[in-house]
C-alpha cells in the first residue's frame, strides 16, 4: 500500500502505521514543521512524517504515486478515486488530499476526488446519485489550487449536457457494497462495444451517451444493458460526407487574409491551397497577381500537388474523422511548404452536441459531416508534435508555421511593433525640399524600425549614399525640419516593442542570437546595445508583472482606458499605447492562444491574474453595445473560459465608451457627449451598480 520510496516504521498493523504517519505529517504541515517531538512515538515514525511533508509539494512525487496506485481510475491527466477509497491510497496522496480539504471547505458530500497529474490541484466532484444511477450526472465540483491555497466552485446542476461517469467499479475498492453490480455493468457494456472509445463514440457527457445508446438500440435499466430489436454493434461506422463541409466564401478565408495583412506575400510569392474546396482562396489570390493553385480530394482530385512558398491547410484537419488521415494531411501540406504553412481549425464552441452524434474524437453533424473541435492549446500541441515545430498563434484557431527559424522570429517580433506616425515637417527648408522625395523612404524606415538602416536594407540607398555619403548625414537634413524629440520617442517605442517580444520568448524557448533574422539583430544592436543586455532587461520586465499590485498601478496610471474596482478595460486599438508592461501581461495570455476573433475590448482583471477579450460587434454604432462573446484566459494555467451571450435574455452592455478609447478615435466626441449627458441626468443613480452593466438595468 505504501510507496516504496517511503520507509514506514515497524508497527504490527500496517494500516494503523499509515494512519499515525498521515496524522502526524498533517499536524507537522499545519504547524509548518514546528511541532515538538512526541515521546510516545518512535523517532523513526516522526522522521518518516517529516519526509512525507517534504514531498508534499513535489508534483513529480505526487504524479508518480497516482500512476502507481492500484486504487482508482487512472486517465492521462488525472487519477480519480471514490472518497471511500482514500484511506487505501499511498500515504502521500492521503496527506495531500487531507491538506486540500482545509482549503476546499465543506466537501463532505463529495463523491470522487480527482488528483491532477500535471499541476498541483485536486478536484472534488459531486455525484449525488453515484450508487443509484448507472451513469450518474456531475452536479458540482470544487477545484483546489494547492500552490495558491485557493478553491473554485463550479455548478453543473443547471446544464443541459453535464458530464457523466462510466466504469464506476474502477473508482471504488472491491469491498464497496455495490462493486459487483458496477463491474457487471462495465463488462456488459464492453462486450457490446459501448465503452470502446476507439470505435467512434465520445461518451463523457449525458447527451453524447444517450445518442450512443439510441444509435445502437440499447438502454440501461437497474445497472443492466437491455438490448432492443434495433441493436447495432458499435463497430459499425456511419458514413461521413467530408465534401459537404466545404464552404462557398464571398471573400478570402480568415487565415489567408491574415497572411496578406502580415505582409507574408511578396511579389514573387507562390500559393497552394491544400484542401481547397470551391477554390475561393485560389481565385482571389490569383486576382491579386500571385501564382496560385490547389488540390482537393473531392472537388479537384486530379490536380497535381505543387510546392509553394505559402501553403494553406484551411479548416481541413477538423473535418477529417480518421486520425491517421488527419495526421497525414498535416504532414503532406508541410512537405509542400517552402516558407509558411497556414493551419486553421474550428475551436471553442458551446453547443457542440446540439442535433449531432458523437463520433471518434469529434461529432457528426446533421449534414453527415465530421467536426473535430480543438481547444486552442490542444491545436498548437497537435501541430508542434506532429511537425516538430513551434507554431505561431495568429488568431483563435489559426497558426502560422515557418520553415525558417529566423523568419519565424522576425514575424513574432513584428507582431509587437506598435503603430507610429512619421513626424511631420515643421520648419520648411529649401535643402530638404530639394531632396524630399529621396529622403521620404529613409523617414519611413526609421518610423518602422526606430533606427537608421544599414547597407542593403533600403531599396533607394544607392541614390541617398551617392548624394550624402552616409545615412546619418542624410538624416541630419531631416532633423533640421522636424522635431528631434519625435524621432527619439519612436526609437524608445521600438525599444519597448523589442523588450516585450524578447520577454515572451522566455516561454517558448528563447532563440540563440544566430537564429534571429538580420533585421531583428540590427534592431537589437542599435536600440539595446547587445542581445545579452536585451535579454536581461526583458527578464526584469517579465519578473515585474508577476505582482498584481504592480499591474494595478500600471492600469491606474494609464493615459487611456477605463479603471473599475476590479478591472481595467481598454479598446483593442489602444493596446499598443499602454505601458509596455501591460502589453507584456496581455502577451502572456495570447502567446499560445491568440485573441478572440473580432475582440473589441481587452479587460485586465486586477484582483486575479486573468485577461478577458470582449466582442461588441456594434461598438461604433450602438450607444450601449451588447456583449456578444467573451473569452477569458487564466494566466496561471492558460485555461480558457468562453461565453456566448447571443441568446441570453439579459446580456451585459457597455457604458462610457469614450473612456475606453483616445481622443483620436472616430466619433470620440459623440461618445463623450453621451457619457456627460447621462451623468448630468443622474442616470447612474437610478439603479444599483451591479445592474448598470445589464441591458435590463
Amino acid at each position: 500500500m505504501a510507496n516504496s520510496s517511503l520507509q514506514l516504521p515497524e508497527i504490527e498493523d500496517e494500516q494503523r502505521a499509515e494512519d499515525i504517519l498521515v496524522h502526524l505529517a498533517y499536524l507537522q504541515y499545519q504547524q509548518q514543521g514546528a511541532i515538538a517531538s512526541r515521546e510516545d512515538l518512535a523517532p523513526d515514525i516522526q522522521a518518516a512524517a517529516c519526509q512525507l511533508v517534504s514531498r508534499l509539494k513535489q508534483l513529480d512525487a505526487i504524479a508518480s504515486c497516482c500512476q502507481q496506485s492500484p486504487i482508482g481510475k487512472l486517465l492521462p491527466g488525472a487519477l480519480y478515486v471514490h472518497v471511500t477509497a482514500i484511506e487505501a491510497l499511498d500515504p502521500l496522496l492521503r496527506l495531500y488530499e487531507r491538506c486540500a480539504r482545509d482549503i476546499a471547505g465543506d466537501v463532505s458530500e463529495a463523491t470522487i476526488v480527482k488528483f491532477h497529474l500535471d499541476k498541483q490541484k485536486i478536484s472534488y466532484l459531486f455525484y449525488p446519485d453515484f450508487d443509484r444511477d448507472a451513469h450518474p450526472l456531475l452536479e458540482a465540483s470544487i477545484q483546489v489550487d494547492f500552490c495558491q491555497a485557493q478553491s473554485n466552485y463550479r455548478d453543473y446542476s443547471t446544464r443541459n449536457n453535464p458530464p457523466i461517469l462510466h466504469r464506476k467499479d474502477a473508482f471504488v475498492t472491491p469491498d464497496y457494497p455495490y462493486y459487483e453490480e458496477f463491474a457487471q455493468l462495465t463488462r456488459e457494456e464492453e462486450e457490446l462495444g459501448l465503452q470502446d472509445l476507439g470505435r467512434g463514440f465520445s461518451i463523457g457527457t449525458l447527451q453524447s451517451w444517450l445518442d450512443c445508446l439510441e444509435a445502437h438500440g440499447v438502454k440501461i435499466e437497474n445497472h443492466r444493458v437491455i438490448q432492443g430489436p434495433d441493436f447495432v454493434r458499435a463497430s459499425v461506422a456511419p458514413k461521413i460526407e467530408r465534401h459537404k463541409a466545404a464552404m462557398v466564401r464571398k471573400d478570402l478565408s480568415r487565415p489567408v487574409r491574415l497572411a496578406l495583412e502580415a505582409e507574408l506575400f511578396t511579389p514573387d510569392t507562390t500559393f497552394f491551397d491544400y484542401g481547397c474546396g470551391y477554390e475561393g482562396d485560389i481565385q482571389r489570390i490569383a486576382e491579386k497577381g500571385y501564382v496560385s493553385s490547389g488540390w482537393d480530394p473531392y472537388y479537384c482530385p486530379d490536380r497535381p500537388l505543387v510546392s509553394a512558398d505559402i501553403v494553406n491547410l484551411g479548416y481541413a484537419i477538423n473535418v477529417i474523422e480518421c486520425q491517421e488521415e488527419r495526421r497525414e494531411a498535416l504532414i503532406k501540406a508541410w512537405e509542400l511548404t517552402q516558407k509558411v504553412l497556414l493551419v486553421s481549425a474550428q475551436v471553442l464552441i458551446n453547443d457542440r452536441n446540439a442535433g449531432q452524434v458523437a463520433y471518434g474524437d469529434g461529432i457528426i453533424t446533421k449534414r453527415n459531416t465530421f467536426q473535430k473541435y480543438f481547444e486552442q492549446e490542444e491545436l498548437k500541441t497537435y501541430i508542434d508534435q506532429i511537425l516538430g515545430v513551434d507554431a505561431v498563434p495568429v488568431a483563435l484557431g489559426i497558426y502560422f508555421v515557418f520553415s525558417d527559424a529566423a523568419q519565424a522570429e522576425s514575424f513574432r517580433a513584428s507582431r509587437f511593433y506598435s503603430r507610429a506616425r512619421t513626424p511631420r515637417v515643421r520648419l520648411p527648408d529649401k535643402k530638404f525640399a530639394d531632396y524630399q522625395t529621396m529622403l521620404i523612404p529613409l523617414m519611413e524606415f526609421f518610423t518602422k524600425r526606430g533606427r537608421l538602416p544599414v547597407r542593403g536594407e533600403l531599396a533607394s540607398e544607392s541614390e541617398i549614399l551617392a548624394e550624402f555619403r552616409t545615412f546619418r548625414r542624410a538624416f541630419k537634413v531631416i532633423l533640421q525640419v522636424t522635431d528631434p524629440e519625435d524621432w527619439d520617442a519612436i526609437a524608445d517605442k521600438r525599444r519597448q516593442d523589442l523588450l516585450v517580444y524578447i520577454a515572451l520568448t522566455h516561454f517558448t524557448g528563447r532563440p540563440q542570437g544566430r537564429n534571429l533574422a538580420p533585421l531583428v539583430k540590427f534592431d537589437i544592436k542599435a536600440l539595446l546595445s547587445s542581445y545579452k543586455s536585451a535579454c536581461l532587461l526583458a527578464d526584469r520586465m517579465l519578473f515585474s508583472i508577476g505582482d498584481l499590485n504592480f499591474i494595478t498601478k500600471c492600469c491606474e496610471h494609464s493615459p487611456v482606458g477605463k479603471q473599475g474596482p476590479h478591472a481595467f478595460c481598454v479598446h483593442v486599438n489602444y493596446l499598443q499605447q499602454l505601458d509596455p508592461r501591460l502589453r507584456l501581461y496581455e502577451g502572456c495570455a495570447n502567446r499560445t492562444i491568440g485573441r478572440l476573433d473580432g475582440a473589441t475590448v481587452i479587460k485586465f482583471h486586477t484582483n486575479t491574474p486573468k485577461i478577458s477579450y470582449l466582442f461588441y460587434p456594434d461598438f461604433d454604432t450602438d450607444p450601449h453595445p451588447i456583449l456578444q462573446t467573451c473569452m477569458q484566459i487564466d494566466l496561471r494555467d492558460l485555461s480558457v473560459n468562453y461565453q456566448d451571450y447571443k441568446h441570453v435574455h439579459n446580456p451585459p452592455i457597455l457604458h462610457q465608451k469614450d473612456q475606453l478609447v483616445g481622443p483620436d478615435y472616430p466619433n470620440y466626441e459623440k461618445f463623450a457627449r453621451l457619457s456627460q449627458l447621462e451623468a448630468d441626468w443622474g442616470l447612474w443613480l437610478y439603479y444599483p451598480f451591479e445592474k448598470q452593466g445589464l441591458i435590463e438595468g
